[in-house]
């Protein structure tokens, strides 16, 4: 019989993660969630103000490969990436096999759209989105990268989130200067999660991009970094 499974809660899942892999910088410059150049919990506003602005790069050379296996299993928990994100953002959910693949479950309210839709593996009408999108990090910084920190970029559960087919594949690459969700009371989470990530990995921003977050988080000034 398929067996259910009870979500943790995003701020359990994140205590947990930071139990299992500590607080310290990697070795390649990024920032560990958590450590002190991070802003763990610090106001997103003001966050805005210590990322790089620059121009966007051109796109040459990007190939979604250049960040590694989609979904890879980079904790080493036996599941790929998708299915933990699946595991973490819906409810009711049920397996497969073991405690692993995800077979159903429901997004009882899709951050972009504020939905509910039912996921049914293999006819979802659930993605899972990179906040930052791969071919906007390459513009702005990623193509720089060594193959290990586009690997982990792609998988970081803090750059995932389960979302509306529909409104991820509209979204396409764009930054927050180009599209925000229709969700009107998700675009300050959405934004602070986005900022929390170019912060973690040193992804830079366009000045239009700066500004657009700067407006979005102007109208929330209390919005924390997650």
């Amino acid at each position: 019989m398929p067996s259910y499974r009870r979500t943790l809660p995003l701020a359990a899942l994140a205590a947990a993660v930071l139990i299992t892999s500590g607080c310290t910088a990697p070795p390649d410059g990024s920032t560990a969630e958590g450590a002190p150049g991070a802003g763990r919990g610090g106001s997103a506003l003001a966050a805005v103000d210590t990322l790089t602005v620059k121009g966007r790069a051109p796109k040459t050379g990007y190939d979604r490969e250049k960040f590694g296996r989609a979904w890879a299993d980079v904790d080493g928990n036996g599941c790929g990436t998708r299915d933990d994100i699946l595991k973490r953002d819906l409810a009711e959910v049920r397996f497969k096999d073991r405690d692993c693949k995800v077979a159903s479950g429901v997004l009882a309210d899709d951050p972009y759209t504020g939905d509910r839709i039912d996921f049914v593996r293999g006819r979802s009408k659930v993605d899972i989105d990179h906040l930052v999108a791969l071919s906007d990090a390459w513009q702005k910084g990623a193509q720089q990268w060594d193959a290990e920190k586009r690997r982990r970029f792609a998988n970081d559960p803090l750059n995932l989130l389960a979302v509306d087919s529909t409104a991820n594949r509209r979204k396409s690459d764009g930054d927050a200067a180009t599209w925000l969700p229709p969700n009107k009371a998700y675009r300050c989470t959405y934004v602070a999660a986005q900022v929390a990530v170019k912060k973690k990995y040193g992804v830079w921003v366009t000045r239009g991009e700066r500004d657009a977050m700067k407006k979005v988080l102007g109208g929330c000034p209390d919005q924390r970094l997650p």
